[in-house]
């Protein structure tokens, strides 16, 4: 009885270690997956002949190394070649070409694009199907023997998932950190009181040296597979033939891979790899492309430690290092005071970076940052910049500790510091930098989306007292801008009609212009569609307010205490006066009993012939409800292009789900 438990507990936790490192959709809680892994211990432990070496229980084993054995691999691990831009790229393919042609191969090769992971790559070799050593790439020729760390990673397989396994087979791959695994990790070393890692990649190597494997299994270690080395027992005749046999077998192989042919497929791959880098879970440094043919590839061979098959297409760098110059404040349309980092600018992901976001006192205090240090900056798409921490072995011990200043920088007045949010405000509600923040807030895409009016625009007017509200800037003339540097004729004329054709803005954007506390765009849509006009939103009290759906009260009294104020009444009638748009149009008005009434939708990916907002607008008018989650509740998936990991759960839940074709004709289009 024993033994069959044992076995039922080893496929148990096999089949939910799959689930959650091959399929991204776990399916038992934290909990429930220590518990019997757990008892599959204890039962191990009294009857010890029960133990397998493939058992989930023996991921961590043996005691503390007193270091790493050098061990030669079966084959050499070669490097990769750089293309650093499409230039690069295609002048690869060229050479490829000539060489393929002079062996005599006719036609285009078939290639395979995949994303170049940022991490640690490793070499796993597995001998009638257990795992039998685990090494570091070193120099390509030997590395380091790293097995007893890598036994205590969940995502690499300590057997091959296979009756019948072949006699050797060398998994190559990459061992990595997801992103916010990392961040969980640099948030509990500053809890405690020690410096942050810089990045996932140097912490994944850090972690697989580790003397201690008790250590590294207490680090988040992931693992991708993106390669076979050795064999004995099995032939393949492709590369993605062996990743798709790979991935059969329980190893983590990037759904992201694609096989295609033609060198104009491959750079658009390579960029639509680097357009979806910051929504990956993971850090990637490039995109690799190699020849699919396993025959073509020992045709073409290597030239020194590069492989002539294969190259990796690189991308900008996200985080470097740089000197703090200084911290200095900026008061936000709330009236928070926001410190930011004045850098020695540095090229951050291809773009120079001479500003960061710092958040607040507390937290430059708790990641101990101070002006002068040499700090690691990260920048992701096109999120603001910011500093992650200091690189403590640089100091110098002149280094400055930031203070918040005990004044407004901006108008003179008291600063109060907000214990529920950690942010010090500025008391006065007339701060002149609280009025440019929210003229330029208003401005924003999600606001009014006034093409021409840009951030240096709005302080220019501000400064000539030609714009002091929102409003002021329907009165604005072409007279008004021609003086101005940068301003012509056809230009001026261009900024005006931009303003003007905003008024047209639907009510819900014109809603979040205003700047109410605590209403982002989400909730002011939800608002405009709760009541329908500003003059009906401006007579309700915070009670009413807090009944629409995703309103609470302390939104709901913010709200309320908003349209209270006089000052912002005048607003809204000089906005009203001006013409803009402050009620819902028909074809806005919610669908009471809508053919998607009772529906919960949620909308994953990017579809083509719609915004993520205008699918969701097109859904309530039809009276149906949008989430973010996926529960046994939701009614549809809607898939569009990179969905994620959503469209797993919606499987498993085995909720419906619709392409866009199919979300079309269930909105009737």
């Amino acid at each position: 009885m024993s033994a069959k438990r044992v076995d039922e507990l080893t496929t148990q936790l096999r089949a939910w270690d799959r689930a959650y490192y091959l399929q991204d959709a776990p399916v038992v809680d934290d909990a429930t997956y220590d518990a019997a892994l757990r008892e599959l211990r204890e039962l191990e432990t009294a009857d010890p002949s029960l133990v397998r070496p493939d058992s989930p229980t023996q991921r961590i084993g043996g005691g503390v190394s007193g270091g790493f054995s050098e061990v030669r691999h079966l084959l050499p691990m070669l490097s990769l070649a750089n293309a650093r831009d499409d230039d690069e790229l295609l002048a690869w393919d060229q050479r490829l070409q000539k060489l393929l042609d002079a062996a005599g191969h006719e036609g285009e090769p078939a290639f395979v694009v995949e994303p170049k992971i940022d991490g640690l790559a490793l070499s796993l070799v597995y001998r009638d199907g257990l795992l039998e050593r685990a090494v570091t790439r070193g120099d390509g020729e030997a590395g380091e023997d790293v097995t007893a760390n890598v036994r205590t990673i969940r995502a690499v397989p300590l057997s091959i998932d296979d009756p019948n396994p072949p006699a050797l087979i060398e998994v190559r791959g990459e061992c990595y950190i997801p992103l916010e695994a990392f961040k969980r990790l640099n948030e509990e070393r500053l809890d405690a009181g020690l410096p942050v890692y810089m990045n996932p990649r140097n912490t994944a190597a850090g972690s697989l040296r580790q003397l201690d494997p008790a250590i590294t299994a207490e680090r988040p270690l992931a693992f991708w597979s993106y390669a076979i080395g050795a064999l004995e027992g099995i032939e393949f005749h492709s590369h993605h033939e062996a990743l798709q046999w790979l991935a059969a077998r329980g190893f983590p192989v990037n759904p992201r891979i694609k096989t295609m042919t033609g060198i104009e497929a491959v750079r658009e791959a390579c960029h639509a790899i680097e357009h979806e880098r910051e929504a990956l879970g993971y850090d990637i440094d490039g995109a690799v492309v190699k020849v699919d043919s396993l025959a073509l590839q020992a045709t073409l061979g290597a030239v020194g430690r590069d492989p002539r098959w294969a190259i990796a297409f690189k991308f900008p760098p996200t985080t470097r290092t740089t000197k703090l110059l200084g911290i200095e404040i900026n008061v936000g349309r709330t009236g928070a005071l926001n410190p930011f980092a004045e850098l020695e600018p540095v090229e951050v992901g291809g773009v120079v970076v001479r500003h960061a976001t710092l958040h607040n006192e507390e937290d430059i205090n708790r990641k101990d940052i101070r002006v002068g240090d040499t700090v690691i900056v990260q920048r992701a798409g096109d999120v603001i910049p910011q500093v992650i921490g200091p690189v403590l072995e640089d100091r110098t011990g002149n280094e400055q500790v930031f203070k918040m200043p005990a004044d407004c920088p901006a108008c003179g007045e008291p600063v109060v510091k907000n214990e529920e949010d950690a942010k010090h405000f500025c008391v006065n509600p007339r701060c002149p930098s609280r009025d440019v923040e929210g003229i330029k807030h208003f401005i924003s895409r999600s606001a009014m989306d006034i093409d021409g009016v840009g951030e240096k625009l709005v302080d220019r007017l501000y400064e000539l007292e030609l714009v002091r509200r929102s409003s002021d800037l329907y009165a604005l003339t072409v007279d008004d801008l021609l003086p101005l540097e940068g301003f012509q004729e056809t230009s001026a004329n261009n900024t005006v009609a931009a303003i003007a054709a905003s008024k047209a803005r639907p009510f819900g954007n014109v809603l979040f212009g205003l700047g109410i506390p605590h209403v982002g765009l989400v909730t002011a849509q939800a608002i405009a569609r709760a009541f329908g006009s500003m003059e009906r939103l401006l007579e309700a009290g915070a009670e009413e307010i807090a009944e629409v759906e995703g309103v609470g009260p302390i939104i709901a009294e913010a709200v309320a205490g908003w349209c209270a104020d006089p000052e912002r009444q005048a607003e809204v009638a000089a906005l009203q006066a001006a013409g803009v748009t402050l009620e819902l149009a028909a074809d806005e008005l919610p669908v009471e009993d809508g053919p998607l009434s009772g529906k919960t939708i949620v909308v994953t990916g990017t579809l083509e012939g719609f915004s993520r907002d205008e699918a969701k607008d097109a859904i309530e008018r039809l009276g149906g409800k949008t989430t973010d989650s996926v529960s046994k509740k939701t009614s549809y998936v809607v898939v569009g292009a990179s969905p994620g990991s959503k469209v797993a759960k919606a499987e498993k839940a085995g909720v419906p789900i619709l392409d866009e074709a199919g979300f079309r004709d269930l909105l009737g289009l």
